[in-house]
């Protein structure tokens, strides 16, 4: 059985995911929240499996919920469940350590195969575009470019500390940079 828990500021969404999970055999949801400190509680008291993660929470960021949680000991699967407003935010949650990316306009099969893929230790990522990594290298440092991919990829923080012999608190706050660069908007090119 995979337990799930559900974080989504709206309280309808909430519902309907729950409906939704406990009609699919082998599914269960297991609490529902709708920002960060509930959120966090959830996680902590039920230990779900997997996690249907909204990007904007009612009172926080969903990406920093997400870097927090993973970074945790006994993390569960991560699934950002989202209307994806652009790559930027696609890149986000990849290097904060999402294990799924799910846009809200997908079947109920799709959400359901993503969540059963996470549960085995498997990713529900969607192919990275050449574009969207030239775009996020050049809102970094140089030093930094090794690290983006490594994470982009989805290898995990104490592969990414093994390969660049980092010590993995390093490689925490390496990723907390490059997370701030890819949250600054690039300037807009001046009119020529």
């Amino acid at each position: 059985m995979t337990r799930v828990a559900i974080v989504d500021p709206q309280p309808a969404v909430r519902a309907g995911l729950a409906l939704l999970l406990r009609a699919e055999p082998g599914i269960v949801p297991v609490g529902a929240a709708s920002g960060v400190s509930d959120a966090h509680d959830l996680i902590t008291r039920e230990r779900p499996d997997v996690v249907l993660l909204e990007q904007q929470l009612r009172d926080g960021d969903g990406i920093a919920l997400l870097r927090r949680v993973k970074s945790e000991g006994g993390a569960p699967r991560v699934i950002v469940y989202t209307t994806l407003p652009d790559d930027e935010a696609e890149l986000l949650a990849r290097v904060a350590g999402a294990d799924g990316i799910v846009d809200k306009a997908a079947s109920p099969a799709d959400l359901f195969e993503a969540i059963r893929l996470v549960a085995r230790g498997e990713t529900a990522l969607p192919p990275i575009t050449r574009a969207q990594l030239d775009a996020a290298a050049h809102r970094v440092e140089p030093d930094d470019l090794a690290l983006l991919a490594m994470l982009v990829d989805g290898t995990s923080p104490a592969d990414v500390a093994e390969t660049l012999h980092m010590d993995r608190r390093r490689v925490a706050k390496h990723t907390q940079r490059v997370i701030g660069r890819l949250r600054r908007r690039p300037a807009p090119h001046a009119a020529a």
